[in-house]
């Protein structure tokens, strides 16, 4: 490896990035979820919402939602039912066991969170939330935050 490899900010977060997901995958995994399905779930615990609604909130595309929702669907953690400001709109919402699992992904957000920020003090985390979120804008104003075709599925529901 590379020595501009080795200090490369963009790799360390990608590989931090990774590890993240790994173990998330690990505990949604127990619950019997994808990573990706619990975004859609938190999303909804609040209130129904168009499918539509759903893939603008978690920046996906449409086709995406509706796999994931199919999915839950047949997880018995969602419903489609129809909606209260037009008949012909469809809501999809948390059942109740939707959102008995809804309730639990805090914890394990929570669990994976506490292992990620391990060796940090108060200090140093407050300080990677700034830079993160500080690095996302730049990223935002050089044009990435469009939705990559490719990589849709994999942020939302990747069980492949």
């Amino acid at each position: 490896m590379t020595k501009a490899l080795e200090k490369s900010v963009g790799r360390a977060l990608l590989v931090t990035a990774r590890l993240h997901r790994a173990r998330m995958g690990e505990r949604l995994n127990a619950l019997g979820l994808f990573p990706g399905q619990e975004q859609a779930l938190k999303a909804l615990q609040p209130a129904p919402m168009t499918m539509g609604e759903l893939a603008t909130l978690l920046r996906v595309k449409p086709p995406t939602v509706s796999k994931t929702i199919g999915r839950l669907s047949l997880q018995g953690l969602v419903m489609r039912e129809g909606g209260s400001r037009d008949g012909r709109l469809v809501q999809v919402a948390l059942t109740e066991a939707g959102h008995k699992t809804a309730e639990s992904l805090d914890a394990v957000w929570t669990q994976v969170e506490d292992e990620l920020l391990d060796k940090l003090d108060g200090k140093e985390r407050k300080l990677l939330r700034k830079l993160l979120r500080k690095a996302a804008k730049g990223l935002s104003k050089a044009g990435a935050d469009h939705d990559d075709p490719d990589t849709d599925a994999d942020e939302i529901d990747s069980d492949a």
